[in-house]
């Protein structure tokens, strides 16, 4: 919760949030940090706030949490970046790191990252991580998504 204020101003800002039904209110922020811990409690695992090596200042979050993703609940890789970091590799390297956690802690044999079909920034982070669009689909809202997966074995060959 100490994390609050950096967060809802990540959250709540319109051009952060353009790839979401809307920014978040405080109580919607306040819901996101809960459920937040909430993963902790039940899988184990779930976002990381991601901070700068040189200040410790929050700067957004990057994890690992279970998603519906086209009816099925799979292991997403997320993450949310302050604007004014944008464009300095912040979540490619955190993307990074909790893909590396995930395949070296966990027994998932695939993880997942899905945006919207506008989320350039978003897919062209999965792909950067090794990532590749295995999908696309409509939302209950008729927008459409992109699927991003990388597996296991994929994964290793990008450390031979």
């Amino acid at each position: 919760m100490d994390d609050f204020d950096a967060l809802y101003e990540i959250l709540s800002d319109p051009e952060t949030m353009a790839h979401y039904p809307s920014p978040y209110d405080a109580d919607g922020t306040v819901r996101w940090l809960k459920w937040s811990l909430d993963n902790y409690q039940k899988y184990g695992f779930g976002l990381w706030a991601i901070e700068l090596k040189s200040s410790g200042k929050f700067i957004g979050d990057c994890g690992i949490t279970m998603q519906d993703i086209d009816g099925q609940n799979l292991p997403e890789i997320g993450y949310h970046i302050n604007k004014n970091y944008w464009r300095q590799g912040y979540a490619k390297e955190a993307a990074k790191a909790v893909r590396d956690w995930t395949f070296k802690n966990t027994s998932f044999d695939e993880v997942y990252s899905y945006m919207t079909y506008t989320n350039i920034a978003s897919y062209s982070t999965a792909a950067s991580v090794g990532m590749k669009r295995i999908k696309e689909y409509n939302d209950q809202h008729d927008t459409l998504h992109y699927v991003y997966r990388l597996t296991k074995p994929d994964w290793a060959m990008l450390h031979e």
